[in-house]
């Protein structure tokens, strides 16, 4: 008999052959189809990257021009899903709201046709489209106001932010929020996009690919983190805080939220495009006192822990710069999602390409040949 190796996490093992994106995360490299985060975020718009991730090559305009209009007139959610939200508790979360939302999508639109090229583009289309009407419109909802209807004549960005608060988006903040979900939409091989693999593999329809990822994003160890950094700095409350803040949670063997990472070593490269679009953000307008806390807490760090590789990762800015722009800290994981819903729809194509549905082994640690107990005995 075989013993297999067994790694916590699956860390290290291969779970998938993919084009998509790559890390080196002793250099702090991170590409899209072969392509630099950092130039992607200096000249894209968040369209073209999803159109990249998806459909392999970036677009010429004629194709961007398309499917940036089949996004823009595909954003109205069904009166049924508006009036299912409505039903949804105040105090639920919005991970949680937008998992069932994205879910019942599927409802509507569940024939699988999975080798039919058109099918495929309008399941990216519709769940690109709706995906940022549902966040905003259970934010709007949850505090007894009706959704805002999307307008035709914004961009994608800007739409979503002028449907979270009814006022068009200053441009800097809207161009900001477009490069952050640049920042955000992939990442090889993390927990939501291997949840997404392996729902995939089994050959259901892409709106259950995506409530799966959903599900996944919404732990605090993944896409969670960026909540939990703006409450960590909230409670150290000052720079003179923040060394026995962290001395205490390295005494513990706490976990640092906004720190480490599975795979970089050194500081994350979208922490350094956030921290520099915070900078911009408060120059306009104005600054945050959290963000001289999330640096002397950089510094500490690094003094006690690089030597481990603990830098800063992608939810340690993120949070400053979504709270600068006024959006509630429950939503920053959400925001999160409708980035990563490109990149997980472009490794459910690819696992249609060449699919085997996913069955891992186990190490089997317990008991053989026990005996029944009849109740009475027990």
């Amino acid at each position: 008999m075989t013993v297999c190796e067994f790694r916590p996490g699956l860390e290290g093992i291969p779970a998938a052959q993919s084009s998509i994106s790559y890390v080196d995360g002793q250099k702090g490299i991170l590409e899209y189809r072969g392509i630099r985060i950092e130039e992607l975020a200096e000249k894209s718009t968040f369209l073209e990257t999803a159109y990249l991730l998806i459909w392999g090559e970036l677009p010429n305009k004629q194709e961007l021009e398309a499917f940036e209009h089949e996004i823009r007139y595909h954003r109205r959610l069904k009166y049924r899903i508006r009036d299912m939200m409505k039903c949804f508790p105040e105090s639920g979360h919005p991970m949680d709201a937008l998992q069932a939302s994205a879910a019942a999508l599927g409802l509507f639109y569940s024939r699988r046709d999975l080798h039919n090229p058109v099918y495929i583009r309008d399941a990216v289309v519709r769940l690109m489209a709706t995906i940022p009407t549902m966040v905003a419109a259970f934010q709007l909802m949850r505090q007894g106001n009706d959704p805002v209807k999307p307008r035709d004549d914004l961009d994608y960005s800007g739409n979503f932010l002028y449907m979270l608060n009814e006022k068009e988006p200053d441009p800097l903040a809207a161009k900001i929020f477009d490069i952050c979900l640049i920042l955000h939409v992939e990442h090889t091989m993390n927990a939501s996009t291997f949840s997404a693999r392996v729902t995939a593999s089994t050959l259901t329809d892409p709106y259950a690919v995506v409530a799966s990822a959903v599900g996944t994003l919404g732990g605090p160890l993944h896409g969670g983190a960026n909540e939990e950094v703006i409450q960590m700095l909230e409670e150290i409350g000052s720079v003179k805080n923040v060394r026995p803040y962290v001395d205490g949670l390295l005494e513990r063997k706490a976990k640092i939220m906004g720190f480490g990472h599975r795979v970089y070593k050194v500081k994350d490269p979208r922490a350094t495009i956030l921290q520099n679009l915070a900078e911009q953000l408060f120059e306009k307008f104005g600054y945050d006192k959290y963000y001289e806390i999330a640096q002397e807490m950089e510094r500490v760090v690094a003094e006690k822990l690089s030597g481990k590789g603990i830098y800063p990762n992608v939810d340690f800015y993120s949070g400053l710069v979504y709270r600068k722009m006024g959006i509630p800290t429950d939503l920053f994981t959400p925001i999160f999602a409708i980035a990563r819903v490109a990149g997980w729809l472009a490794h459910w194509k690819e696992q249609l390409a060449e699919n085997r549905i996913f069955r891992p082994t186990q190490v089997y640690n317990g008991r053989h040949e026990v005996s029944y107990l009849p109740i009475d005995q027990r």
